[in-house]
């Protein structure tokens, strides 16, 4: 094996690429998204929502690429399975290369470690390394690198930085480190790089020690899934949760910010913070697949900050429960067709249907005797919150104006429900006497003239967010109610296989916004509920399509252009994708066979 520095600097121009072609690798508190010309475009270090330390995906600086020097090659790549360790490959028109990417775990707080291993597969490997880290979005150049003993060491702002398996990398005119590396077929050659907040005194990592753990920790991370519609895409879902959640705190909604769903509408958000509805949504779908440690993190979590803030009880938090910072624009040019903005104003709104998601979770929690005595007094303390402000407006699901929307008040009961069958017999009955208030009073103001849901009083149109509460129960699943608002949704919002959140005026569905890959699943529930399940697998292998080859999913999906739209990936989304899998898996024999 031989390293050389290259002889030239490279094109510091890094187009961004379509979502479907980023795969993300993560440890619980960061992730990276790593593109298909070896780039890492994006990470915040050392947290989730710290400012970018490689964010030329929307249009700042900071990079480290790894990828052939070939000038033509065609790129592929997979997870290892049960895992975030991605493998990009390379076809050139004389050797296959592949390099093996991950965040070294168990994650370490306070130190992002970067793992990259050059493998020739076909003939040798000829690579170019270049790193520019630039912390705080580019605000602050990388120091002028030291090279000590072969491990070179160096400052971006507040954050140091040190790489090792580059010793003979140069120093180009722009700061930035780069080296070729050739690799003889049959060997390897690691990269690590280590991004902290506080000084690297210890010796440098170990490449082979740090990928065993790696690896090791995956394994003992993500259970085997069996007897699902879809076992493998089940298996990465889990890890991809897994990965976007730190170790006994949040789970970020999404490991980016502002990807826009809609070029130049101004709907880019940032969502590198734990939304309690996303959270309830992803301990139950665990809680499906017989309970994992990501249960006990989400049952804890939202425990946690109801216990705190009760009634007050915000819609997200950063991972660790404190408050999400406000909303700011950032001076960037930003993902091509979307302005850049820190923070969320979502931290100013009042949520109602979390309340009900929180007993959901919990009651799952019950049932498989995971939750201890606090959390029976965050039980509790959900419940009192109902009863506090379910007659109150909320934000809703969708976080847009304030009503008293349907969907926040039949989740709430639908939650009730859910803890009433699990608590003593006279917490039962009072909580199953709540919900059954709640529902007639919204059964009074919105119930449409045809007999289905409708979205609010004063709003007569339906939304597919209506069939979440019904499928998890707020009323019976051959209640006539619920019957006419499937037929409803499907009759106005699907399309192709896919289904929209509601229809925001005359323009095809299409042209206002991308299909929204939670509703599409639990669409696919409620068909299969009503007995449907040819129809259920169709919608279930429809959205299940909708990813590129990482298997990543955004929130929404461009049917038109089959085009992922929004942050990636979307937790809320893998979530729903595992619990499908599952909810789906009775299907009758004869179509069961047509399922992967």
């Amino acid at each position: 094996m031989a390293r050389r520095a290259a002889s030239q600097p490279s094109n510091r121009v890094f187009h961004p690429h379509s979502l479907r072609e980023y795969a993300l690798i993560a440890d619980g508190e960061r992730g990276a998204l790593v593109g298909p010309t070896g780039n890492i475009s994006w990470m915040c270090a050392p947290n989730w929502h710290s400012p970018g330390v490689f964010s030329t995906l929307i249009g700042g600086d900071g990079f480290f690429v790894l990828r052939p020097t070939a000038s033509r090659f065609v790129w592929g790549g997979r997870y290892e399975d049960g895992s975030l360790i991605w493998h990009n490959r390379w076809v050139s028109d004389d050797a296959i290369v592949e390099t093996r990417e991950a965040l070294a775990l168990p994650g370490d707080p306070h130190t992002a470690v970067i793992l990259r291993r050059v493998m020739p597969v076909n003939g040798d490997a000829h690579v170019l390394a270049e790193l520019d880290v630039r912390a705080d979005f580019g605000r602050y150049r990388m120091t002028r690198p030291h090279n000590n003993n072969g491990v070179w060491r160096m400052r971006s702002g507040p954050l140091y930085i040190r790489l090792s398996g580059a010793a003979d990398a140069r120093i180009e005119d722009d700061g930035a480190l780069q080296v070729e590396i050739d690799v003889a077929e049959g060997d390897h050659h690691d990269l690590v790089l280590e991004i902290s907040d506080h000084a690297l005194t210890e010796p440098p990592v170990d490449p082979v020690a740090a990928w065993e753990a790696t690896a090791h920790t995956w394994r003992k991370s993500v259970p085997l899934m069996r007897n699902t519609l879809a076992d493998r895409d089940s298996a990465h879902s889990y890890a991809v949760l897994r990965g976007l959640t730190k170790l006994g705190g949040g789970m970020v909604a999404a490991p980016t910010m502002a990807l826009p769903e809609r070029a130049h509408r101004d709907r880019n958000y940032d969502y590198r913070f734990s939304w309690i509805r996303d959270q309830c949504y992803a301990g139950i779908a665990v809680a499906a697949t017989g309970g994992h440690p990501l249960l006990d993190d989400a049952l804890r979590f939202v425990s946690e900050r109801i216990l705190t803030d009760g009634p007050d009880l915000k819609p997200a938090y950063t991972t660790s429960g404190d408050p999400v910072p406000d909303e700011e624009h950032l001076e960037l040019p930003g993902y091509p067709g979307g302005r850049p903005k820190t923070g969320n104003w979502v931290n100013k709104q009042f949520q109602l249907d979390v309340f009900g998601d929180a007993l959901l979770l919990f009651a799952e929690g019950a049932r498989l005797d995971r939750l201890d005595v606090v959390q029976w007094h965050a039980v509790e303390a959900t419940v009192s919150a109902i009863e506090k402000r379910w007659q109150e407006p909320d934000a809703g699901i969708w976080e847009i104006d304030n009503a008293k929307w349907a969907h926040s008040r039949l989740n709430c009961a639908a939650g009730l429900r859910a803890v009433g069958a699990v608590a003593p017999a006279p917490q039962a009955a009072v909580w199953n006497h709540l919900a059954d208030v709640i529902v007639a009073d919204t059964s009074s103001e919105c119930l449409h003239s045809t007999g289905r849901w409708q979205r609010a009083p004063d709003d007569t149109r339906v939304d597919a967010a209506l069939l979440i509460p019904l499928v998890r129960g707020a009323v019976a699943e051959n209640d006539p109610r619920t019957l006419a608002t499937l037929d409803a949704v499907r009759r106005e919002l699907c399309a192709d296989g896919y289904v929209y959140r509601f229809r925001q005026d005359p323009r095809p569905l299409s042209d206002a916004e991308g299909a929204f890959l939670l509703c599409g699943y639990v669409m696919a529930w409620a068909t299969h509920q009503q007995g449907n399940d040819v129809e259920a697998l169709r919608l279930f292998e429809r959205n299940r399509a909708a990813c590129g080859p990482p298997g990543l999913f955004t929130e929404e999906y461009d049917v038109d252009q089959r085009q992922m739209r929004g942050n990636v990936p979307q937790a809320f989304v893998h979530a729903v994708m595992l619990e499908s899998a599952h909810r789906l898996a009775d299907l009758d024999p004869a179509d069961k066979e047509t399922a992967s």
